[in-house]
């Protein structure tokens, strides 16, 4: 019985979610009920007013709760002060409100929420709570699967807040945004499932987007991926990140991602 559901398991992650596993967003869909994945994010991005590269280690875990409910931890290390620091965490929940399925095609909407705090220095006007402000934001995903084709976007509000203990918010920065997402991806091999063994190799892009609402200053990046899913389990992802156009100051747009994820499921059977 264990062996059944797991080829179920990944033959539905093959056929349905494996093009929807984004790099830099989340996809409508869920981590499976009663499943927990562990995301080893890191990135490398280079300097703009300085020489070097700022390097973020996030590790992050996320446990399907049920089918439409799940929750993610998330940790935050970087080499701003020329030495690995723990900065701070996130915690998110996403519930998966609508969905439709057909036989070659689905439709899903979620809602999110996210609580970060921080406590490095603020330097940019971006607003990030993921990995540089204290904050939280909220919002709704819509991700529509075609076949081997995927296409997401999202919508969400973002606030800042102070990084305690000793960096209060600026005033002359505008404190809350409008993000805005639109990812596309297909899967590229194989062409044909013959086992859930096989691996997967996605192709996506990614425009990531962000206007500050008091100021109204804005920033577009694009992100090309290429993605390698390993026995319906493994993931590695490999990503560069472009800043299209920005009014904005933002202290290193331009960089890679390098993340491993790996999925453990149904853990209450295996108890």
């Amino acid at each position: 019985m264990k062996k059944i559901f797991l080829i179920l398991v990944a033959i539905s992650c093959q056929n349905i979610v494996g093009q929807e596993l984004f790099v830099v967003t989340d996809p409508a869909s869920n981590v499976p009920a009663n499943s927990l994945a562990i995301n080893v994010m890191q990135s490398l991005f280079k300097e703009e007013f300085k020489s070097g590269y700022n390097y973020h280690f996030m590790p992050e875990v996320t446990y399907g709760f049920n089918k439409d409910l799940m929750f993610r931890g998330s940790a935050f290390i970087s080499n701003r002060s020329n030495q690995l620091v723990t900065e701070g965490g996130s915690f998110m929940a996403k519930y998966r409100f609508y969905s439709t399925d057909d036989l070659n095609s689905h439709f899903r909407m979620a809602a999110y929420g996210r609580y970060s705090f921080n406590n490095a220095d603020i330097h940019q006007e971006q607003i990030d709570i993921l990995g540089h402000n204290t904050g939280f934001e909220a919002g709704i995903i819509a991700t529509k699967l075609i076949k081997k084709v995927a296409i997401s976007s999202s919508l969400s509000f973002e606030k800042a807040l102070d990084n305690k203990p000793s960096y209060p918010f600026p005033d002359n920065l505008g404190d809350n945004a409008t993000n805005y997402t639109l990812s596309f991806g297909k899967l590229m091999y194989p062409k044909t499932y013959t086992s859930f063994k096989q691996t997967n190799i996605n192709l996506m892009v990614e425009f990531v987007g962000q206007t500050i609402n008091e100021n109204g200053k804005s920033y577009l990046d694009v992100v090309p991926a290429v993605q390698f899913i390993f026995n319906s389990q493994a993931r590695l992802d490999f990503a560069y990140r472009h800043e299209l156009m920005s009014s904005m100051i933002r202290s290193a747009p331009n960089g890679f991602y390098f993340n491993l994820y790996y999925t453990f499921f149904d853990l209450k059977s295996k108890k």
